[in-house]
């Protein structure tokens, strides 16, 4: 008896080490089938026209975001099971539960007020992303056949971006199978050629898997959390949590994850909330602060309940096992009995695989053997046959083996020898039909591993090409360098001359501009004088007629038409109402001195904002002259002077200026050679004005001067100036 057991012994000691070593080619548990989170990559485009549309929102239902960039397409974790919500401002808000992480494709009707949208799920017309789409199925499925798909799409990748792309899911392929070494490589392969915080995050846990700490530390410190979106914020600092735990430094961990949590509570990450309490409650569990790992894990129990059964069941069998290692067994048998009713639950519908942490015939030899530990030795027997029989019936020899051993310790506590012993030896059948299917699996996982290794020197290689064709790319960008420069100075030549034509051009309209404010100021000046002097004339004619306080009256008014003129006299514009009331006090002193020969009104149109309008100062005074001292003053009955402002349009006003005197043909023959010489000069310098301010304010002032005539015989009877003036 002795020696069978320690032949039992040495060979489970060879199983121990077989089993850590065949685990790396193999896939476990239920959450890595369905309650993994996936990449799920995504474009969304217009039906007709097939152009992408950008900044379209996708967020996972109480979950991660993202939004869609420059080309329509946009990446987000996500479960099996989750719902993406894909909303925009042109069309309607898309809900779409993710039934796999294969590429999805949102096509988009074009914009009108009811979007007939149809979301449909296929492969990409392009064959790149076909490929990598193919790859991503059998990803779970065949190793070999995803990484065949992936050098596929390797050879003819057309862009830095799509290279990257396709190094990225090989390396998602070999962290799926348990090769962090080989997903470390080719995640830093990916960001060689172009840099993503999603594969940045992904490469901190590839170094954490790999047991290379530091470097996992050093890859997420050096992150631009101001880049991150909130959902990898909670990535970043939860993978911090995680290498810390494993370096056993528990005081950052349990900081790192708090600072996850916080951020995940306060943006409403459901899932991450619950997987972060329950991290919390494993590193005060490891770190012995079992007061405070029940409080989280009483946290991640409820909130794992309220989302789904496979996310409750972990938690359930996780709280389990701390309740075991804390000798709680009652509460530990409660859990996993509640987990074995939701394990039946979701077989129905779907297997859980036998190297699950999660399946019934492991729940049930753990509540035999938390039984067993109560010595309720006659309870745990019926545990531990249901989980010989169940896994008898999924061929899971590991748990067939250790509850035929704790079945048989069971019977030789009660004293059932005869039990104990057929246990034992089904036990010993157990063990050897265990090493005989580890053996196999050693076999296979060094075929996988070549198999794996040979891909990957391919891959390496076909890099490698691509590495000497950008070289020689390069070589002949190099070749072509100085033809370059050469075609650069010209052009930058061609743009200095240019630039100089430009500041000619500036300096040259810069100085015609001074050139015409320079004449303006000199017209002004060849005015005022004009003006004042007949101004002068007419109080001497008081003067002379001894009529001095008329002559008083007459120089106070014309004191202040002085003082407003000299005011005005160095402005190009002046507002509309001042000129109107120099004009109202010019033609008061005019009409003042010729009360017998005309009388004279002033309309200003009521709808006119007067104060809106500006007017080159003294252009009107001399037409009102004009039409007093060569049409008026000459008439034998008396005239009529009317002055007169009316809107033209919505930007125009016109202010019109009638005389009823006798035209200008008549005061032609009446005027002598030196008042003909003035007279001209005077509308000549008005003409220039208008032409210059014209000139420099893009057509701001317009004048016509028409004959007024009477009957058939057009009798000359006077004459009408209209300036039309425009709005600033």
């Amino acid at each position: 008896m002795k020696n069978i057991k320690l032949y039992i012994s040495c060979i489970l000691l060879v199983l121990c080490t077989i089993t850590s070593y065949a685990q790396q080619g193999s896939p476990v548990s239920i959450n890595q089938n369905d309650n993994d989170f996936h990449d799920i990559r995504g474009l969304v485009k217009q039906e007709d026209s097939r152009e992408a549309i950008e900044d379209v929102n996708v967020q996972v239902n109480g979950g991660a975001y993202t939004s869609s960039n420059g080309a329509g397409e946009f990446r987000v974790l996500a479960k099996i099971g989750d719902e993406l919500i894909i909303s925009h401002k042109d069309f309607e808000t898309i809900y779409y539960t993710v039934k796999s992480d294969e590429r999805i494709i949102v096509n988009v009707l074009a914009r009108t007020s009811h979007s007939d949208v149809n979301l449909f799920k296929r492969k990409q017309n392009s064959s790149f992303n076909s490929l990598i789409d193919s790859a991503l199925v059998y990803r779970k499925k065949s190793a070999e056949k995803s990484i065949q798909f992936v050098t596929e799409s390797i050879k003819i990748s057309t862009s830095v971006k799509q290279n990257s792309e396709a190094f990225e899911v090989l390396a998602d392929v070999y962290m799926y199978w348990k090769q962090y070494d080989l997903a470390v490589s080719n995640y830093r392969i990916s960001l060689n050629s172009f840099e993503a915080n999603a594969v940045e995050l992904k490469l901190g846990k590839a170094y954490m898997m790999n047991n290379n700490y530091q470097e996992s530390i050093s890859v997420l410190e050096e992150l631009n959390q101001k880049e991150l979106s909130n959902y990898q914020l909670v990535e970043l600092n939860e993978g911090l949590g995680d290498v810390y735990y494993r370096m056993k430094d528990y005081t950052k961990s349990v900081a790192s994850y708090k600072e996850a949590l916080s951020i995940a509570q306060k943006h409403l990450i459901a899932p991450k909330v619950t997987d972060l309490n329950s991290k919390i409650a494993q590193t005060f569990d490891a770190s012995g602060k079992t007061d405070k790992a029940k409080q989280y894990f009483s946290n991640s129990l409820n909130l794992a309940s309220k989302e789904n059964k496979k996310r409750a069941i972990e938690e359930k069998v996780k709280v389990a096992d701390f309740n075991y290692s804390n000798r709680n067994f009652d509460d530990e048998i409660r859990l996993r009995e509640e987990a074995i009713l939701d394990i039946k639950d979701i077989e129905r519908d779907s297997i859980i695989d036998i190297e699950s942490g999660y399946t019934t015939q492991k729940q049930n030899y753990k509540i035999g053997n938390a039984l067993f530990m109560q010595k309720n030795y006659v309870e745990a027997i019926p545990y531990f046959e249901k989980s010989i029989l169940e896994a008898g019936e999924r061929e899971d020899l590991v748990v067939k083996k250790d509850a035929n051993r704790k079945l048989s310790e069971v019977f030789e506590e009660v004293g059932d020898f005869e039990n104990a012993k057929k246990a034992y030896n089904e036990y010993i059948k157990s063990v050897e039909a265990l090493f005989v299917k580890k053996e196999q699996q050693i076999t296979e996982a060094a075929r996988f591993n070549k198999k794996i290794t040979d891909k990957q020197n391919r891959i390496t290689s076909l890099e490698s090409d691509r590495e000497l064709s950008e070289s020689r790319y390069n070589l002949n960008q190099e070749q072509n360098k100085n033809q370059k420069i050469i075609i650069y100075s010209l052009i930058g030549g061609l743009l200095l001359l240019l630039f100089a034509g430009f500041l000619m051009y500036k300096y040259i309209k810069q100085q015609r501009l001074a050139n015409n404010l320079l004449a303006l100021k000199s017209l002004r000046s060849q005015m005022n004088p004009h003006f004042i002097f007949n101004a002068l004339n007419s109080v001497n004619s008081f003067i002379a007629t001894n009529d001095e306080r008329t002559a008083n009256k007459y120089l106070s008014d014309f004191s202040k038409l002085m003082r407003a003129v000299l005011e005005n006299s160095e402005q190009d514009f002046i507002p509309l109402e001042k000129e109107v009331e120099l004009l109202q006090l010019y033609t008061k002193l005019e009409h003042f001195r010729f009360q017998d020969k005309f009388d004279y009104t002033v309309t200003v149109d009521e709808a006119i904002a007067i104060e809106e309008y500006q007017i080159p100062p003294m252009l009107l005074q001399p037409y009102i002259e004009n039409a007093v001292w060569h049409g008026l003053r000459y008439k034998e009955e008396k005239g009529q002077l009317d002055i007169s402002i009316t809107k033209k349009s919505k930007d125009e006003i016109t202010i019109t200026i009638t005389d009823n005197g006798i035209g200008r043909e008549k005061s032609k023959t009446l005027k002598t050679e030196n008042q003909l010489k003035q007279n001209s000069k005077g509308m000549g310098n008005i003409k220039k004005r208008v032409a210059i301010l014209n000139e420099m304010y893009k057509d701001k002032v317009d004048v016509s001067i028409d004959e007024l005539y009477k009957g058939q015989t057009e009798v000359d009877i006077g004459t009408k100036v209209v300036v039309t003036l425009k709005k600033d």
